[in-house]
């Protein structure tokens, strides 16, 4: 009940802001997975802040709009279809859309925005600083700093001053996998909407898959475990361009496939990910249907591939024949085995024997494999 949220919200800031306790005792049960709650109310209080102190929003430099268009163009691009729809959804509770960078600066707002009150008219401008060390806890400053979608409810700020703010939060990754900013739901003297971290989060995932397509391609991807799901919209998405080189994924793809991870130190290929010829990959888009696709782990993932109308026929590169595109799966298999060659003989179903053979007829042709 409301009543009784207010209440645990009062409680923990009265553990925590004014008694000096840790709030584990008080709310181990009403308030457990508010944990980083109070560990945002405690990073304030070390660095000097108290509630009852007054916010200095910053202010917004001339030319904000503008240097925010040249530094987050991509993103901009990507976020502003699915803010104009996100804001529709919530202006009949009376929330907004606001959108930030990485470091919680905001670059983009949607909805409708009382600029007479003031509350909304000091957060809602391209250029000022949201951040937890500008105005204490907030779903902006949590979601970038907790890297998962939150949601705080007036009491859960950390200044009296912004006790007035309901909001929602979720942390925007780019196609590399980093950080790139926020998507942010805000409503002023509202009722509670927990649910709206559901649907902001939602809404950061369509950005974000905005976000991986708008990288130039050759091939995109939807992966999943079953065929059905493979055919739809939604979940994991990979990008790769002619010479099988991976340019950018989703979040969901990331999670799926680890060594995406890699993505964020350098370059990437569909070889280090999928046990079979990656060109193979763009024979399975010319047929258009999804197909059972092996990884280095043993396990098999559904891909639907398709080929962008900038990259018909055959992908760009030199085209290898068979023997040597077998070589280099036999090599890639064994390099992640860890050197085991029985291991990558299990995985890529040949014996130990036909691996050894190609091994040394590869060896004695001189011809490394290519990586």
């Amino acid at each position: 009940m409301p009543e009784q949220r207010q209440y645990q919200i009062e409680r923990a800031r009265a553990a925590v802001l004014q008694e000096g306790a840790s709030a584990t005792t008080t709310l181990v049960e009403a308030w457990f997975d508010r944990a980083w709650i109070t560990r945002s109310w405690q990073r304030c209080l070390q660095q000097g802040r108290r509630p009852e102190q007054a916010i200095g929003f910053d202010l917004v430099p001339a030319g904000a709009r503008r240097r925010a268009e040249n530094a987050h163009h991509a993103l901009l691009a990507a976020a502003r279809p699915e803010m104009q729809r996100l804001a529709r959804a919530v202006a009949p509770i009376r929330y907004f859309a606001i959108l930030t960078d990485a470091e919680g600066c905001v670059v983009e707002t949607a909805g409708a925005i009382d600029r007479h009150d003031r509350h909304a008219e000091v957060i809602a401008r391209v250029g000022v600083d949201l951040s937890e060390r500008s105005i204490g806890t907030s779903a902006i400053g949590a979601a970038l700093g907790e890297l998962h979608p939150v949601w705080l409810h007036r009491g859960e700020h950390f200044f009296d001053a912004t006790s007035v703010y309901s909001c929602a939060g979720a942390p925007l990754f780019g196609p590399r996998g980093g950080c790139v900013g926020m998507l942010d739901l805000t409503g002023i003297n509202v009722a509670e909407r927990p649910e709206l971290k559901h649907l902001v989060a939602r809404s950061a995932r369509a950005i974000e898959d905005a976000l991986t397509l708008a990288v130039p391609h050759a091939l995109r991807m939807r992966l999943a475990w079953d065929d059905a799901a493979a055919d739809g919209d939604g979940g994991a998405l990979l990008c790769l361009d002619g010479e099988g080189a991976v340019v950018s994924a989703n979040p969901a793809a990331r999670a799926m496939l680890p060594a995406l991870a890699g993505l964020a130190g350098g370059a990437l290929h569909a070889g280090d990910l999928f046990a079979q010829p990656w060109m193979q990959l763009f024979d399975q888009a010319q047929r258009g249907l999804p197909a059972s696709v092996p990884l280095w782990s043993g396990l098999r993932v559904w891909v639907h591939a398709v080929r962008t109308a900038s990259a018909p026929g055959r992908p760009a590169g030199p085209q290898l024949p068979l023997r040597a595109l077998e070589n280099d799966l036999i090599h890639q298999a064994v390099r992640a085995a860890g050197g085991n060659v029985s291991q990558a003989a299990q995985t890529l179903g040949l014996s130990r024997a036909t691996v050894y053979r190609r091994l040394a007829k590869a060896r004695a042709s001189g011809k490394p494999a290519r990586s």
